[in-house]
């Protein structure tokens, strides 16, 4: 019942938050609201330039070691008191995230497997 009461609630809240801030939001357009903000300075150039996809994969590729590390931190610590079941689950998510990043990698022609 009460997870009930919370999702809808959670549900409630932003759709009427939404709905009312037209009621409190001025409407006056101002020019410079229409520009890219550099610091105060008048924005030199186009604002949208293009990435390349490796900077992405670059992005994924630390997320996913940034995860990894806090997990095997956390299983580290507590890796005497641990079933064999929960090791094994841990190698193979281990092992998943490593076919992953080979799999990256070369994608990214970075290694020949």
């Amino acid at each position: 019942m009460g997870v009930a009461v919370f999702a809808i609630i959670a549900l409630l809240f932003p759709t009427l938050a939404f709905f009312l801030s037209r009621y409190f939001r001025t409407d006056k357009h101002d020019p410079r609201g229409e520009t890219t903000y550099e610091c105060g300075e008048v924005p030199i150039g186009d604002a949208q330039i293009q990435f390349h996809f490796q900077y992405y994969m670059y992005a994924i590729m630390f997320v996913a070691f940034d995860l990894v590390t806090v997990f095997v931190l956390l299983w580290a610590l507590v890796f005497a008191d641990l079933s064999e079941l929960a090791k094994l689950f841990m190698v193979m998510f281990i092992g998943v995230l490593l076919v992953g990043v080979t799999y990256a990698l070369k994608k990214e022609e970075i290694i020949w497997i």
